[in-house]
């Protein structure tokens, strides 16, 4: 039967000789960028911070140096590093819970500043009266330092909790107010223009057109202010006391205990780049990757 079957034409032999099989990627094919930008993200900063350290090794090792090494940061505050969450009663807690409270007081002072923020950049954005009612009096208070605050904040509430939140809030909720308004005002004449002619109403103007128009420089003001939120509070919570890293600060500084300083402030860092990489991943998905990073 071979012998009776037809000869294979050049393309079909030339086929069945020079095209192999596609090999479906492994896991390690899969795998293998991930890892790769991983290490060109995390590699630079890293030897960076090795660098660093070992300088300051050397530098902090002489007999008349001020500050302790990282060695000694690690053999004076290696049980605060290690069990960050230890609660003795009191005021003496571990690291991590005063991190925690401090955190509880900018999500809820934040919170506030970025709900009156987007409404009055919505306003102030939109209206010619309330802009030039309301521009001149935000670029007034703006300037003041948020701790300038804490003394009539505290007159008012009596309490350390909602007056470090109103330091909180007095503090973030300007960028939040000035870029949403430049974003509100930067819309497109061309979407003005489409709105009216399929005469979209009040509500969904604001909904389908401002809102999607203003949203990278809305998440642009949120990250500044979410930065802001976080150096406010641990500059109140130096003088107003109670659980806190702002007092845990103090309180190690009052104890002449640099290590710990040092820790804490390594920690403080840390969170506060948490903070700002969130804010910004939540930018960039709800903008679809036009907000800036």
């Amino acid at each position: 039967m071979n012998a009776l079957a037809p000869p294979a034409t050049p393309d079909e032999a030339m086929s069945s000789t020079t095209m192999p099989m596609r090999r479906a990627p492994s896991i390690a094919d899969r795998v293998r960028p991930h890892v790769q930008h991983g290490l060109a993200v995390t590699l630079p900063p890293l030897l960076v911070v090795i660098a660093l350290a070992a300088v300051w090794e050397w530098a902090a090792g002489g007999p008349d140096a001020t500050l302790p090494p990282p060695s000694r940061v690690w053999a004076d505050a290696k049980e605060l590093i290690l069990h960050p969450f230890y609660d003795r009663g009191g005021l003496d807690k571990g690291l991590g819970l005063h991190l925690l409270a401090s955190l509880q007081r900018v999500a809820v002072g934040f919170t506030l500043s970025a709900v009156v923020g987007v409404l009055l950049g919505m306003l102030v954005g939109t209206s010619r009266f309330a802009m030039r009612a309301l521009d001149p009096l935000f670029q007034v208070l703006r300037t003041i330092p948020p701790l300038a605050w804490l003394p009539l904040s505290l007159a008012a509430f009596r309490e350390a909790q909602p007056s470090a939140i109103f330091v909180i809030f007095i503090t973030a909720v300007w960028p939040i107010i000035i870029n949403t308004a430049v974003g509100v005002r930067n819309v497109p004449a061309d979407y003005r223009n489409v709105a009216r002619v399929i005469r979209l109403s009040r509500f969904d103007w604001f909904l389908r057109i401002v809102t999607p128009a203003a949203a990278p420089y809305i998440f642009t003001g949120l990250r500044i202010g979410v930065g802001l939120s976080w150096l406010a509070i641990i500059a109140a919570e130096m003088l107003i006391g109670g659980v806190g890293i702002g007092f845990f600060v103090w309180d190690a500084w009052n104890s002449s205990n640099l290590s710990d300083i040092i820790v804490a402030l390594t920690y403080i860092g840390i969170v506060g780049f948490m903070l700002d990489r969130m804010m910004a991943l939540i930018g960039r998905a709800v903008t679809r990757g036009t907000s800036e990073q």
